[in-house]
């Protein structure tokens, strides 16, 4: 159980990680973060331990008391949101093109795809976000070591770097508590894609 993963939120509700029940605790008992309930209401460490004296499903065992497990808690000084680097990955090229052929158009499964280079490495092509798309097997054969104009194929969308943070990708995969779906549904999907500009 202490292990388990429990949502942080800046001081706007915003998401902005992903944390352990031991660590929320720890940052709960500093005063550092509140635990935030179901109605946003929001507990300091004493208040949220005497609410938790009522019977809950996720409870820790404390000297002389049970706990409820705090889901979510808010950061108490922390209004900003973390500018992350997207990682040059393959599961991070999959992410930006969906799964989706950026020359047929059609979606599948990773298994399915491959990384193409759009200028050939035979003819210059660096390995980079600009030079690389998902390909399907048939559209990568088809395509071979040429330009995607000598193949008489034409991609779907330019590549280019994400705009977009690895906490993103998380939101959008699913929410692994019912009480975290609030603030992912108060939060815009453009929101997290905009870049934002360092300090």
């Amino acid at each position: 159980m202490l292990s388990s993963n429990v949502l942080v939120l800046n001081r706007s509700y915003i998401p902005i990680n992903i944390t352990t029940v031991k660590r929320a605790f720890i940052l709960l008992y500093q005063n550092m973060a509140r635990a935030v309930d179901h109605q946003f209401a929001t507990f300091d460490f004493k208040s949220w331990s005497e609410l938790s004296a009522v019977a809950h499903d996720e409870t820790i065992g404390l000297v002389g008391r049970v706990v409820r497990v705090p889901r979510v808690i808010m950061l108490t000084a922390y209004d900003r949101i973390p500018k992350r680097h997207v990682r040059f990955s393959r599961h991070n090229i999959y992410l930006r093109d969906q799964n989706v052929c950026q020359f047929c158009g059609h979606k599948y499964s990773r298994a399915e795809l491959n990384l193409d280079h759009v200028i050939p490495r035979s003819l210059g092509g660096k390995t980079t976000w600009e030079n690389i798309v998902t390909s399907c097997i048939p559209c990568n054969r088809r395509k071979g070591g040429h330009l995607p104009q000598r193949a008489g194929m034409k991609l779907i969308r330019v590549p280019g770097r994400p705009h977009w943070t690895p906490f993103m990708d998380f939101s959008l995969r699913g929410i692994c508590h019912e009480a975290w779906r609030p603030f992912f549904n108060m939060v815009d999907f453009s929101y997290w894609n905009v870049e934002l500009d360092q300090e």
